[in-house]
Protein backbone atom coordinates (compact mmCIF):
# COMPACT_ATOMS: atom_id res chain seq x y z
CA UNK A 1 0.00 0.00 0.00
CA UNK A 2 2.72 2.02 0.65
CA UNK A 3 4.64 1.71 -2.61
CA UNK A 4 1.49 2.52 -4.24
CA UNK A 5 0.75 5.72 -2.77
CA UNK A 6 4.18 6.73 -3.02
CA UNK A 7 3.90 6.20 -6.53
CA UNK A 8 0.59 7.64 -7.19
CA UNK A 9 0.71 11.02 -9.18
CA UNK A 10 -1.71 13.45 -7.60
CA UNK A 11 -1.62 16.36 -10.48
CA UNK A 12 -5.06 15.24 -11.40
CA UNK A 13 -6.47 15.70 -8.13
CA UNK A 14 -5.15 19.29 -8.30
CA UNK A 15 -6.40 20.48 -11.64
CA UNK A 16 -10.28 18.79 -10.29
CA UNK A 17 -10.01 20.24 -7.32
CA UNK A 18 -10.28 23.63 -9.39
CA UNK A 19 -13.63 22.64 -10.60
CA UNK A 20 -14.88 23.14 -6.68
CA UNK A 21 -12.81 26.25 -6.00
CA UNK A 22 -13.88 28.30 -8.72
CA UNK A 23 -17.45 27.61 -8.23
CA UNK A 24 -16.58 28.39 -4.22
CA UNK A 25 -14.78 31.98 -5.54
CA UNK A 26 -17.68 32.69 -7.90
CA UNK A 27 -20.37 32.48 -4.80
CA UNK A 28 -17.99 33.95 -2.07
CA UNK A 29 -17.80 37.28 -4.51
CA UNK A 30 -21.59 37.23 -5.29
CA UNK A 31 -22.59 36.14 -1.51
CA UNK A 32 -20.87 39.39 -0.75
CA UNK A 33 -20.51 38.13 2.79
CA UNK A 34 -17.19 37.68 2.85
CA UNK A 35 -14.50 40.49 3.87
CA UNK A 36 -12.66 42.12 0.68
CA UNK A 37 -9.31 41.32 2.22
CA UNK A 38 -10.41 37.54 2.83
CA UNK A 39 -11.99 37.14 -0.60
CA UNK A 40 -8.66 38.51 -2.33
CA UNK A 41 -7.26 36.18 0.16
CA UNK A 42 -8.72 32.88 -1.35
CA UNK A 43 -8.70 34.32 -4.35
CA UNK A 44 -4.79 34.86 -4.44
CA UNK A 45 -4.77 30.86 -3.81
CA UNK A 46 -5.04 30.85 -7.49
CA UNK A 47 -1.51 32.21 -8.12
CA UNK A 48 -0.18 29.91 -5.77
CA UNK A 49 -1.62 27.23 -8.16
CA UNK A 50 -0.22 28.51 -11.25
CA UNK A 51 3.31 28.93 -9.71
CA UNK A 52 2.98 25.84 -8.66
CA UNK A 53 2.40 24.49 -12.32
CA UNK A 54 5.11 26.19 -13.51
CA UNK A 55 7.54 25.52 -10.81
CA UNK A 56 6.83 21.87 -11.45
CA UNK A 57 7.60 22.00 -15.15
CA UNK A 58 10.63 23.81 -14.56
CA UNK A 59 11.75 21.43 -11.70
CA UNK A 60 11.09 18.79 -14.77
CA UNK A 61 12.68 20.31 -17.46
CA UNK A 62 15.63 22.02 -16.05
CA UNK A 63 16.64 19.37 -13.15
CA UNK A 64 14.64 16.24 -14.13
CA UNK A 65 13.04 15.84 -10.30
CA UNK A 66 9.51 16.80 -8.53
CA UNK A 67 8.80 20.13 -7.28
CA UNK A 68 9.24 19.21 -3.80
CA UNK A 69 12.77 18.13 -4.63
CA UNK A 70 14.37 21.33 -5.62
CA UNK A 71 14.23 23.03 -2.47
CA UNK A 72 14.12 27.10 -3.90
CA UNK A 73 11.20 26.35 -6.06
CA UNK A 74 9.13 24.64 -3.54
CA UNK A 75 9.43 27.11 -1.04
CA UNK A 76 8.59 29.81 -3.39
CA UNK A 77 5.25 28.35 -4.73
CA UNK A 78 4.43 27.43 -0.44
CA UNK A 79 5.57 31.27 0.15
CA UNK A 80 2.06 32.44 -2.19
CA UNK A 81 0.31 29.39 -0.06
CA UNK A 82 1.43 31.01 2.81
CA UNK A 83 0.42 34.57 1.67
CA UNK A 84 -3.03 33.70 0.32
CA UNK A 85 -3.48 31.96 4.14
CA UNK A 86 -2.08 35.37 5.83
CA UNK A 87 -4.45 37.49 3.72
CA UNK A 88 -7.66 35.14 5.13
CA UNK A 89 -6.89 35.27 8.66
CA UNK A 90 -6.39 39.26 8.71
CA UNK A 91 -9.23 39.33 6.48
CA UNK A 92 -11.77 37.75 9.14
CA UNK A 93 -10.22 38.72 12.02
CA UNK A 94 -10.18 42.71 11.39
CA UNK A 95 -13.49 42.01 9.86
CA UNK A 96 -15.15 40.09 13.33
CA UNK A 97 -13.09 43.31 15.25
CA UNK A 98 -15.32 45.72 12.98
CA UNK A 99 -18.68 43.90 12.50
Amino acid sequence: MLTWLGGFDPAPLFILSLFTYIPFLWWAQRSNRFPPVALFGFCSTLIFVFITIIGSILAKIHYGATLVEIDFLHGGAEFFLTLSNFLIVIGFSTYNKSH
